[in-house]
C-alpha cells in the first residue's frame, strides 16, 4: 500500500493511492484523524479494510503534503555511504574514509519538510543549498533498545528524501542542525510504502537528478548502516514512536563535492526517485518571493 496525507477542498485527509490514480480517502472513513494517529492505533490489514467504502478522489485535484507532516521526530543519518565519506568533516587528516563505528545521526525539526510538488526554499542567507537524495523509514511499532534481528519488524514503510543541507551553516560535525533546519529546506514523500510493496531494498537504485541530469546514483544495499542496524542504534538513545522518520543518509555525488561546488538555485528541478518507492519533484524557490507572495496573498 502507499500511503499519502493530502489537502483538498481546503481540509486535510490521508489515504492511499490506487492502482488507477486515485486517492483513497481513509481519513473519510475512519475515525483516525491522521496517518500518524493510524500507524500508531491499527495495524496494516486494519488500514487495508478501510478501503472499502472509502471515497475516491482525483489525485490531480489534491495537494501532496509529507506522509507524516507531524513526527515527533525526524532522524537523519550522516556519512552513511562509502562514496560520500569526503564529506566527513571531524575525521582527522588523511582519515576522511575510515568507516564509522556507529551511524552518526542527528535530528531535523518537522516544520522543515514539505511534499511533493511543494517549493524547496534557497534561504535569503545563503546560496549553498545542495541536495541530498535519501530513503526514509517510517517507523510502525514503536520501541526502545530494539535488537538488530527485531529491527525490520518495527518498519511501517518506506518513502523518498531529500535532506537538503544549507552548506555553510552545516560545515562541521558539531553544526549539523543550524544547516538542517531553514524552512521548506527539505522534501518527504510523495508516499509511504509498505515493505510488502517494496521486497529487498538492497537491489533498489536511488538517483538525484538536478533539472534532468543525474548526480547521484547508488544502491541502497550500498548503505554503510543499513535498515535494521539504523533503527536498533536509534532505539538505544531514543523511544522511537509510530510515524517517526528516520533519513538513512546520502550517497556521493553531493553538490559540495563537485568543482566547482554545484548548488540548487531558484528556478531550478531537483527528483530524487528510488526503484519501487516513488519519485519525490521539487521546485527550488527563493525566500523573499515566497515572503512577497505571502505578504501580497
Amino acid at each position: 500500500m502507499r500511503f499519502v496525507t493530502f489537502e483538498h477542498r481546503g481540509g486535510r485527509s490521508w489515504g492511499t493511492l490506487s492502482r488507477e490514480g486515485e486517492i483513497v480517502d481513509h481519513g473519510a472513513a475512519s475515525t483516525f484523524d491522521s496517518l500518524r494517529s493510524a500507524i500508531a492505533g491499527a495495524r496494516p490489514d486494519e488500514l487495508a479494510e478501510l478501503e472499502r467504502g472509502a471515497p475516491r478522489i482525483d489525485a490531480g485535484g489534491v495537494r501532496l503534503l509529507p506522509p507524516v507532516p507531524d513526527p515527533s521526530k525526524v532522524l537523519c543519518v550522516g556519512y552513511n555511504y562509502p562514496d560520500n565519506r569526503s564529506l566527513r568533516y571531524d575525521a582527522p587528516a588523511g582519515d576522511a574514509h575510515v568507516l564509522p563505528d556507529h551511524p552518526v545521526v542527528f535530528s531535523r525539526f518537522n516544520d522543515t519538510l514539505v511534499g511533493d510538488g511543494e517549493g524547496l526554499r534557497v534561504p535569503r542567507r545563503s546560496s549553498n543549498f545542495d541536495f541530498e537524495g535519501e530513503l526514509a523509514i517510517v517507523v510502525g511499532a514503536g520501541g526502545s533498545d530494539i535488537p538488530v534481528d527485531d529491527a525490520l519488524d518495527h518498519v511501517f514503510g518506506y518513502s523518498v528524501f531529500n535532506d537538503a543541507t544549507v552548506r555553510d551553516y552545516g560545515s562541521s560535525a558539531n553544526h549539523f542542525t543550524a544547516g538542517k533546519t531553514f524552512p521548506s529546506s527539505a522534501a518527504f514523500g510523495p508516499a509511504v510504502v509498505t515493505p510488502d510493496e517494496v521486497g529487498d531494498i538492497s537491489d533498489l537504485v536511488l538517483r538525484t537528478r538536478l533539472n534532468g541530469a543525474v548526480v547521484q546514483e547508488a544502491r541502497l544495499g550500498d548503505l554503510i548502516f543499513g535498515v535494521a542496524e539504523v533503527i536498533a542504534y536509534c532505539s538505544q538513545w531514543a523511544r522511537l514512536q509510530p510515524g517517526d522518520v528516520i533519513a538513512t543518509g546520502t550517497p556521493g555525488g553531493v553538490g559540495a563535492s563537485r568543482r566547482p561546488p554545484v548548488w540548487m538555485l531558484p528556478g531550478d528541478v531537483c527528483e530524487v526517485e528510488i526503484d519501487q518507492i516513488g519519485l519525490l519533484t521539487n521546485p527550488v524557490t527563493d525566500e523573499m518571493a515566497h515572503e512577497h507572495e505571502f505578504l501580497v496573498g
